[in-house]
């Protein structure tokens, strides 16, 4: 196929199977420059080995990252601040990462004089979208070079023959017949694809998981955690500060080792397939439990409400990969307001895969009442006898209605 010509292009870059191979194939396809540039986002493996494998590979420029902060700071933390869960289970692990990613290969491109970025997201899934609408949105005359859209090796049998005879080692095969998982981690969860998850009545193997302890095999003792908020945001854990990656990981830590935060999803992908996926999200799990625990006590009812029926249209913005659209950065003004007063700590007890909570308090924006909630004498703090035009008024619509039958 005709291809539009490429000076040098910025490849994101992990040392696995697919991006091994889309580095050798850009360099013969495209007799090109390639720069790597491998991103520290806490999934959990050694990122240097990836400058070795670039560097075997004739790579000059090479760029590893730690963004690990930047990650939960201004990407993960926005958006449990929005409590944003898509269709219901999944927390955008994958989703929340790709925008981070996409920004620092524009970013790279610009520092190098690359004209082009490259990823390794195929032609059925949505991280392609999520890349591209990011890369375009900060650099509008950017290149993409997307492999998996143009070459005929559309399957991981495929890229591991092509491997092989272009001598390039790749690591976790199974058992020579069959594809590994694909799988993603960042510092907030880890996500499977593929392999036998590819049928969806399949319950997936015990020795797929890797950061959670199955719920039936979790401590018989229950953990209890104390996490305090500023501002919408987990600050401490037990009365010791940490940074929005340091509460992260010790969420992550503390969940896995009670059985938090597993799921077994199909979820509707933004190209119009169905997929299924498993996810391990522990620390997430526990911040969005722990965060409308907060918000109970300090929001406004018709502020969170209305905070309910935006969150999913901004669920879906980060699924499809609109994070920096104009619409999701003014909901993002909106939930952030709301956010000023979200100050306080919860407390949880973790116990066998669930999150309880088991009290909340804050000691300058709690709404709640006790002299007006009380079941005891409120000494005139509330009178009852108002209730009763209250409900005459809000049932007037519906008496008329119900003359009319």
């Amino acid at each position: 196929m005709s291809r539009t010509p490429v000076k040098k292009v910025v490849l994101a870059y992990s040392g696995g199977l697919d991006t091994s191979v889309i580095l050798k194939w850009l360099q013969d396809a495209y007799d090109c420059e390639v720069v790597t540039f491998t991103a520290d986002i806490g999934q959990g493996e050694e990122v240097e080995p990836a400058r070795a494998k670039a560097k075997a590979a004739g790579i000059e420029e090479i760029y590893i990252d730690d963004l690990r902060e930047e990650f939960v700071r201004d990407f993960v933390y926005p958006m449990f601040r929005a409590n944003a869960i898509y269709e219901g289970e999944y927390l955008l692990g994958t989703s929340i990462a790709r925008p981070l990613i996409a920004k620092r290969l524009v970013e790279i491109a610009a520092e190098t004089g690359a004209d082009a970025i490259s990823h390794g997201a195929t032609g059925k899934g949505n991280d392609q979208v999520r890349f591209e609408l990011t890369a375009y949105a900060l650099n509008p005359e950017i290149k993409i070079v997307a492999p998996w859209r143009e070459w005929d090796l559309l399957s991981r049998e495929k890229l591991m023959r092509y491997a092989a005879d272009h001598g390039i080692v790749i690591e976790q095969k199974r058992d020579g017949s069959k594809s590994p998982y694909s799988m993603d981690a960042n510092l907030l969860h880890i996500s499977y694809e593929g392999y036998d998850l590819e049928d969806p009545w399949v319950e997936p193997g015990a020795d797929m998981w890797r950061w959670t302890h199955a719920p039936e095999d979790a401590p018989d003792t229950p953990r209890e955690i104390t996490l305090t908020f500023t501002r919408g945001d987990v600050t401490a854990i037990d009365g010791r500060a940490m940074t929005p990656a340091e509460v992260l990981a010790a969420l992550n830590r503390i969940g896995g080792e009670h059985g938090v935060g597993r799921a077994d999803i199909v979820e509707n992908r933004y190209v119009g397939m169905k997929s299924r996926g498993c996810y391990e999200t522990p620390g997430g799990t526990i911040l969005l439990k722990a965060h409308r625990a907060m918000e109970s006590l300090t929001l406004d009812r018709e502020a969170a409400h209305l905070k309910d029926e935006l969150m999913p249209r901004y669920a879906a913005l980060i699924y499809n990969g609109y994070w920096y659209s104009p619409e999701r950065e003014m909901l993002q003004a909106a939930i952030d307001q709301t956010q000023t007063v979200v100050n306080g700590d919860v407390r949880l007890k973790l116990y066998k895969g669930n999150v309880l909570v088991v009290g909340r308090r804050s000691d300058s924006n709690s709404l709640f009442d006790e002299s007006i909630a009380t079941f005891e004498e409120d000494a005139g703090a509330y009178d009852q006898g108002d209730a009763t035009g209250f409900i005459r008024l809000n049932a007037l619509r519906l008496r008329v209605q119900g003359r009319r039958r």
